[in-house]
């Protein structure tokens, strides 16, 4: 895929305009949607970090949106969640959670939606192998930091385990979780393309 060559993303086919207004409304609507998406949340009991449903979304807005809207999407959900609005994992909130042990991976969610953006804006959404690619980039920025804060909150606890464990408690039980969403992105953005391009020719 050229990444010379620049592609309008999914949002200015399906809303098109530049407002104020359809801004404000698209990232309303995608820091809601990360909202409710984690939600699902599954606690496992040898780590502070659960399975939630939070990265799916984090990924899928910054295809939709493109790199700039996306990461302003994600930094007011970060606000959100500051000022104590129940929109983390679980129904949490609370500055404080930027500061925990999930902190790194918060703060990873504007990084990895604007990097996932701006490789949609290369054409990556619109196949399903490079969407699935596109989504392994967004997820390395999100364990590179969330992983690396993991292990600087334990130290700081005097409760580093080592890096194996600590990938054991940060990254391996959730590849599998990854690969699900992977699928699931590599099936919804080529296939809303697909519906755009059809829409465009008159065949919808």
């Amino acid at each position: 895929m050229n990444l010379t060559l620049t592609y309008p993303h999914l949002a200015e086919q399906l809303v098109p305009g530049r407002s104020v207004i359809r801004s404000v409304v698209l990232v309303a609507a995608f820091s809601f949607f990360t909202a409710l998406l984690a939600q699902i949340s599954i606690p496992l009991p040898w780590t502070p970090v659960p399975i939630t449903g939070q990265t799916l979304a984090v990924l899928l807005t910054g295809a939709v949106l493109g790199p700039r809207l996306g990461f302003v999407t994600l930094m007011v959900y970060l606000a959100e969640g500051a000022v104590g609005l129940p929109v983390f994992a679980g129904g949490t909130g609370g500055f404080s959670k930027l500061l925990g042990p999930t902190g790194g991976y918060l703060i990873a969610f504007p990084l990895a939606a604007g990097l996932v953006g701006w490789l949609a804006t290369r054409g990556w959404d619109r196949r399903p192998l490079w969407m699935v690619l596109a989504m392994a980039v967004g997820s390395a920025i999100i364990y590179v930091l969330g992983v690396t804060w993991l292990g600087v909150w334990l130290g700081f606890s005097g409760k580093f385990p080592g890096l194996l464990p600590l990938l054991n408690m940060g990254m391996f039980p959730f590849l599998p979780g990854d690969a699900i969403k992977a699928g699931v992105a590599m099936v919804v953005l080529p296939t809303a393309w697909q519906l755009v391009k059809g829409r465009s020719q008159g065949l919808f």
